[in-house]
């Protein structure tokens, strides 16, 4: 493998853009070059200051990449972010960033914009970093398939894959003994959160799932998965359930135990890590072949709640040409 950026003691990176509800450029930004305390104290999001406030400053950043430019859908943003998460330049439009930067992050979380939001740095050569969900239907994963299938560099995932209190579940699996069920929840709606609920339990079993059945509404998903290992997994996506996000339950032939997320920035700062080190060394933190089952499953729950609780093979959802 070799490097995807060139061998600088900085890779500069762009922040691009910021949608209603996700407050990413603020806190991704400072995990890459630190904050303005009292600027970052004005954020909109007032979990941010609260969880970079608990930090040591002597430990807050991730080394060897700096956010060097950022660019929102509402300038406004931009501005207040380049000032609370010392960003210097600030651009009228995303595009403005290529040639400019070595790698960029799209810090949004609709999945059914990210082709859009993506092609003009995957076009340019550049790496790519996409929030969760990749993307939430079909023909968007085929075209970022044939996107990495022509060795274009993009990865995308939840941070819950990261998260301490979930790679510590991995690491107590054998407490169990045969896995037989296990259930994750988390509030807002599967569309956009369902992957926090899926990438956080979807290492303790691995590839093979088969199938989804989604028997809830939008507001309140219920999603039935089936993997291979003969193992049923139920995931929660209910809009207002703020108390049961990152909940995970493991049982088994012989034990089972319980974990809840809570460490928000280690979550966020080790998924920025693995991405900089893809940078660095060109191999991928996961293969682009759980990626793509992933998504397969977020789109299958979708489809199933859209079609009456109709249990999806994933085989039925195509990523293209192998």
């Amino acid at each position: 493998m070799r490097a995807l950026v060139p061998q600088r003691d900085d890779i500069r990176l762009a922040m691009l853009g910021m949608v209603e509800g996700n407050g990413h450029p603020y806190s991704w930004s400072a995990i890459f070059n630190g904050y303005d305390r009292d600027a970052m104290a004005k954020c909109p999001y007032p979990t941010i200051p609260e969880y970079l406030g608990a930090e040591d400053p002597a430990t807050l950043q991730i080394e060897g990449a700096r956010v060097t430019h950022i660019w929102t859908d509402d300038p406004a943003d931009a501005e207040k972010v380049s000032v609370a998460s010392k960003v210097p330049n600030v651009v009228g439009r995303a595009e403005d960033v290529i040639g400019r930067v070595d790698a960029v992050i799209i810090a949004t979380d609709k999945g059914h914009e990210h082709v859009a939001r993506t092609r003009p740095f995957v076009e340019a050569g550049l790496p790519v970093f996409v929030d969760k969900p990749l993307v939430d239907n079909e023909p968007d994963l085929q075209t970022f398939h044939a996107w990495v299938k022509a060795g274009k560099a993009i990865l995308s995932s939840s941070a819950m894959r990261y998260g301490r209190e979930f790679v510590e579940a991995r690491e107590r699996l054998g407490e169990v003994g045969e896995p037989r069920y296990l259930s994750m929840s988390t509030a807002k709606s599967w569309e956009h959160y369902g992957i926090h609920a899926l990438e956080g339990l979807y290492p303790v079993l691995g590839p093979g799932f088969v199938s989804a059945r989604n028997t809830g509404t939008v507001d309140r998903n219920i999603v039935h998965l089936k993997h291979g290992r003969l193992v049923d997994v139920v995931l929660i996506a209910i809009k207002d359930m703020y108390g049961g996000f990152g909940r995970l339950s493991v049982m088994g032939t012989k034990g089972a135990f319980e974990v809840a997320f809570g460490d928000t920035f280690y979550a966020f700062k080790a998924q920025l890590q693995a991405f900089v080190d893809y940078l660095r060394t060109g191999e991928r933190p996961v293969p682009w072949s759980e990626t793509v089952e992933l998504m397969k499953i977020i789109i299958a729950g979708i489809r199933s709640r859209e079609e009456r609780g109709r249990e999806v093979l994933l085989e039925e959802i195509s990523e293209g040409a192998g």
